[in-house]
């Protein structure tokens, strides 16, 4: 690891302790004497309960993992989620480094290099709008509810539906025209032009493109319907744990409005200053609820446990993925001929 990493290692790991130990508390007008408290009341059944909703919503994710890439089982994908996950939440912006276990996971199975990569796209588009689409749907349930809005969750909604469509657009549009998806490739190849090993013409963006074009939309039209149902599922699953836990720890709100904090949160693990955005996710949730008049300590309390099942415990499932994916078979890395992907 270089130093740059190193430090933004531990940059990251600061900030998150500090919003944690300092923020959270300070801006949801509470003391942690006061959270502790209420965490310390949550029952050995009650436990059992919430990692038993959080293992469904892993599992229910597999389906958006097996929709993208054909042969992969639920057992392994949900080894490849455990693995990547919890790499993703130890490192600040560690998501590129949870894409890159995922690829040497998979390749370590004998998944080619051509469908692996296509698969990790597709997820990540189909990850990627289902959380910018999380505020958007929150807006319409208060909005269903009459309930206040706060400005900043609207913020949120109106640039993720902005930035959601438009990535869903140029998305589908790639699909659709391979004018569009070459034209795409031109421009990406004509910015890095001056990068490029001009002589390996063979490996231009362009024609990369054209190819990825075509195994996408065997991938769309295969295994969209089962894509979305396990995004559905995994964040069906997470809601309810943390309707649960905030019910469990004495927040009485609407459900409208414990989904806008939700989708607040959901949509802020993809900033990449923290592990996870581990502290900034929590305290921004934890104020949100504060602000619709959630009681400080109960919301800050479920807040924090709703943390621990959805983040902290990713990390030791993590490490039994990593176990049980060195005791797995391995197989020999076949790669197939662009024209057979293209025909699939």
């Amino acid at each position: 690891m270089t130093v740059k990493k190193v430090l933004q290692v531990v940059i990251g790991l600061a900030l998150a302790a500090a919003l944690l130990i300092w923020g959270l508390p300070h801006f949801a007008k509470t003391s942690w004497g006061e959270i502790w408290a209420i965490v310390r009341t949550v029952t050995w059944t009650n436990i059992v309960l919430y990692q038993g909703l959080m293992l469904l919503g892993l599992y229910a994710y597999t389906f958006t993992f097996t929709g993208a890439l054909r042969g992969l089982s639920h057992g392994k994908a949900l080894i490849v989620n455990l693995c990547g996950s919890s790499v993703s939440n130890l490192l600040p912006a560690g998501g590129a480094v949870g894409l890159g276990a995922t690829y040497a996971i998979l390749r370590s199975w004998g998944f080619s290099q051509r469908a692996t990569s296509t698969a990790a796209i597709v997820t990540g588009v189909w990850n990627l709008l289902a959380r910018i689409a999380l505020p958007v749907i929150a807006i319409l349930a208060l909005w269903w509810g009459n309930r206040n809005l706060p400005s900043a969750l609207a913020d949120a909604a109106i640039a993720g539906l902005i930035s959601g469509l438009g990535i869903l657009v140029l998305f589908i549009a790639m699909l659709a025209s391979e004018r569009v998806s070459l034209t795409m490739g031109r421009l990406v190849d004509r910015a890095l032009g001056l990068f490029r090993n001009r002589r390996a013409h063979a490996g231009r963006i362009e024609e990369l493109v054209h190819d990825m074009r075509q195994r996408t939309n065997d991938i769309v039209r295969y295994g969209w319907l089962r894509m979305t149902l396990g995004m559905i599922g995994f964040f069906g699953f997470y809601f309810v744990l943390f309707v649960l836990i905030l019910r469990g720890t004495g927040v009485a709100l609407p459900l409208g409005m414990l989904f806008a904090a939700f989708a607040i949160g959901r949509l802020l693990t993809a900033v990449g200053v923290t592990p996870g955005g581990l502290g900034v996710t929590e305290t921004a949730s934890a104020a949100t609820l504060v602000a619709w008049g959630a009681p400080p300590a109960a919301a800050t309390a479920g807040v924090v446990l709703f943390s621990i099942f959805t983040h902290i415990m990713e990390v030791p499932l993590g490490a039994l993925g990593w176990v049980l994916w060195s005791a797995s078979p391995k197989s020999e890395q076949v790669e197939e001929e662009p024209q057979a992907a293209s025909a699939g």
